[in-house]
């Protein structure tokens, strides 16, 4: 079962380092959201009726309340849509389209990413067809294939661990690519001039350069573009009449093209769920082949990666979740089907930059589906001194945390990483960034004081006894000299960074024309962002600090000193 973890804030993406095609997934929408039905009241959330299946309980009017309180009705929103047994028991919407009609659960979204999961279905069809084989090397389809990339599988793409270096992660490629046609045949070669960064089976790694290339394999077998295949084999059999793609070879939009079959997909939140009811019951992929998709990825050594094909194999209060997001420009998608409920729910956004990320509001209405509800809590304000009784090291889990005060915040942190808290009274504190993590403070039958902490993930809290008080080491101090040297100008891949210090010596890093981001040093030459979204590591070439490296996840920006 998964343990609390700290970073929760990567769940929300960062303006900082331009979102890629995963980001967790997905290419720029032609059209942000434009709605087909009849407007709703701008104001409210905008449901559609659904016949509960007997037995059921209503959630709309918690759920339509979820909705309220992540999205303003005059700004940029979501669509959401909640199945039970495949039947919807929940649709709502909440927003503006770009031209400001009203969102409502007939719009159409970019899927970014959770298109994935329709091309891996596609190549599993296939499989079962005996037209390709899960075991088939890359070379088989593709000769000229350098090594080790060459012997990777159908199975190691479709799972990630083919080791092949993913165009969309290249500094800029994003940036520079987005706005113009790309084709299949285009990507593929920039994806095999990249080669390869591990041997197949190795590690694993998000890839879309590897759904490309699964992309590619299924224009070769079929003889179709990747995109029309899916439409005569998926879209067609199911109804799914809002599901389209589009590639350069059609002539189609160009803002979709370079996501290709890695999440060049829309829909409406409707037809999402169609999808995941034929997908989940057998309608779409054989049974063994299922299995496939839903079981973790296998790497050399006997390791295991929580990610079977297009799904993330991850939990809920408790409860086993096949989930899968998509983001990029104009792009902001989470899906999650949990099996032993047979839920599905799916939140799609017209915009990467909303006020609630979809992930966050999906894991609130899954939560409410399957009976066990999140708590939507509000800021409160608390007595410093009642609150300083709390403050210290705590033990358990097999490992030590920290909670504290810092520049009037209060955190709790574990080794380098830290989650900002907001007081909730009663002894109640929670994250800062999404709302879904917490901790209760009490005190145990001898008057010790506990912090029981709540993750969404899990079905209980994690209970830690305060020991004592922080280890006067436990935060980095960096020499104000030291500090002074990383501060200058410097030049990424896709923009400007001013990096200076405040006038209470604190680092901080301004990308031009956005607002300062706090450096908190983790070693003398490393720092976490304040939101804890990324690691910024300073470098010095013949003794003078030069350059920087911004890590996300297994994202990278690259920074060069061009002043002082």
């Amino acid at each position: 079962m998964p343990k609390f973890t700290f970073l929760l804030t990567a769940l929300i993406a960062t303006s900082l380092i331009p979102s890629p095609l995963e980001g967790q997934g997905g290419a720029a929408l032609a059209a942000e959201g434009e709605g087909t039905a009849a407007p709703a009241a701008a104001d409210a959330v905008a449901p559609s009726p659904n016949p509960l299946p007997q037995g059921e309980r209503a959630i709309g009017a918690e759920a339509d309340a979820i909705l309220a309180a992540a999205y303003p009705a005059d700004g940029p929103g979501a669509a959401a849509i909640v199945t039970r047994h495949g039947q919807p028991v929940y649709t709502g919407a909440r927003g503006i389209s770009a031209t400001g009609q009203p969102l409502t659960a007939q719009s159409v979204f970019g899927l970014g990413s959770i298109t994935k999961q329709f091309t891996a279905a596609l190549v599993l069809q296939l499989a079962a067809e005996g037209k390709l084989s899960l075991d088939d090397p890359l070379g088989k389809f593709f000769p000229d294939w350098p090594q080790p990339g060459a012997t990777a599988t159908v199975r190691q793409l479709l799972n990630h661990t083919s080791g092949i270096q993913d165009f969309s992660k290249v500094p800029g490629w994003i940036n520079q690519n987005r706005d113009r046609d790309v084709t299949t045949q285009e990507l593929l070669a920039i994806t095999q001039k990249l080669g390869s960064k591990a041997a197949p089976g190795e590690s694993w790694e998000y890839n879309n350069g590897g759904y490309v290339i699964l992309g590619a394999i299924v224009e070769q077998v079929t003889g179709k573009p990747w995109f029309a295949a899916i439409m005569s084999r998926i879209a067609e059999p199911l109804g799914l009449a809002s599901l389209r793609g589009t590639s350069a070879e059609s002539g189609g939009s160009k803002l979709l093209t370079a996501a290709s079959a890695a999440g060049g997909l829309e829909a409406t939140v409707g037809d999402l769920g169609k999808w995941a009811d034929a997908l989940h019951h057998g309608k779409v992929v054989t049974p063994a082949l299922y299995a496939e998709m839903t079981a973790p990825a296998k790497l050399t050594g006997g390791k295991t990666a929580p990610y079977g094909f297009a799904l993330r194999l991850r939990y809920l209060r408790g409860h086993k979740v096949f989930e899968h997001g998509g983001a990029g420009q104009g792009i902001d998608a989470d899906s999650a089907y949990l099996p032993d409920d047979d839920v599905f729910v799916a939140v799609l956004g017209n915009s990467n930059q909303l006020q609630t990320d979809t992930s966050v509001t999906l894991r609130r209405l899954g939560a409410l589906a399957i009976g066990a509800p999140l708590p939507m809590f509000s800021p409160a304000t608390v007595d410093p001194q009642a609150v300083a009784p709390l403050i210290g090291e705590y033990s358990g889990e097999g490992r030590k945390v920290r909670f504290f005060e810092r520049d009037g915040t209060w955190i709790i942190g574990a080794g380098p990483d830290e989650m900002k808290l907001v007081a909730a009274g009663d002894g109640k504190f929670y994250s800062a960034s999404t709302g879904l993590a917490w901790i209760e403070f009490s005190r145990d039958a001898n008057g010790g004081v506990v912090a029981d902490l709540y993750d969404p993930q899990d079905a209980k809290p994690e209970r830690y006894v305060r020991v004592g008080d922080i280890p006067a080491d436990a935060e980095v101090r960096v020499p104000a000299e030291v500090l002074q040297s990383y501060t200058g100008d410097y030049q990424t891949e896709t923009l400007a960074v001013t990096v200076s210090l405040t006038d209470k010596g604190k680092l901080v890093m301004a990308p031009k024309g956005q607002e300062p981001i706090g450096l908190r040093p983790i070693s003398q030459t490393e720092f976490m962002t304040d939101d804890g979204r990324m690691k910024v590591a300073f470098f010095a070439d013949g003794g003078a600090v030069n350059r920087f490296t911004m890590y996300r996840g297994a994202r990278e920006l690259h920074g060069t000193r061009i002043g002082k």
